[in-house]
């Protein structure tokens, strides 16, 4: 699912597990995940001077439309973890960003991940993506 390379990438969002994202028996919680991938595609775009809000606010959403979390190993609270994000695809009705998250003190890899967004308008119709934003990405 992710084909990541983590010893020639750079992770787009350290952090660590907050114990208001862990259940009873101090794990992270599931939906913490889904979350954490939020978050790395986020950073990912900016990183590319790219604004979430920016597209938002000139009436173009990404929504998800389609979510693959691979759990392979637990995060447990305090854990600090390193989060990768690529792109792999860009089209102009469709995009698709991997994701990989990694223990940093051990280098273990916790989840592997995908989403794929389409940009839709404020009345929720599929549109084609900004061609500003496609240039940038591509």
């Amino acid at each position: 699912m992710s084909d990541i390379d983590i010893s020639t990438s750079k992770p787009v969002s350290t952090f660590r597990v907050r114990y208001s994202e862990t259940d009873k028996m101090g794990i992270a919680h599931h939906s913490s995940y889904v979350l954490w991938l939020e978050m790395g595609r986020v950073e990912w775009l900016r990183s590319k001077g790219l604004s979430y809000r920016e597209l938002d606010d000139g009436g173009v959403s990404l929504p998800v439309s389609s979510l693959n979390v691979n759990y392979k190993v637990p995060a447990d609270f305090d854990d600090e973890l390193d989060l990768y994000c690529e792109l792999i695809e860009a089209k102009s009705r469709r995009f698709t960003f991997s994701y990989k998250l990694v223990r940093k003190d051990d280098n273990a890899v916790l989840v592997t991940g995908q989403t794929v967004h389409i940009p839709i308008n404020r009345e929720g119709q599929v549109i084609r993506c900004p061609s500003d934003w496609l240039e940038k990405l591509r």
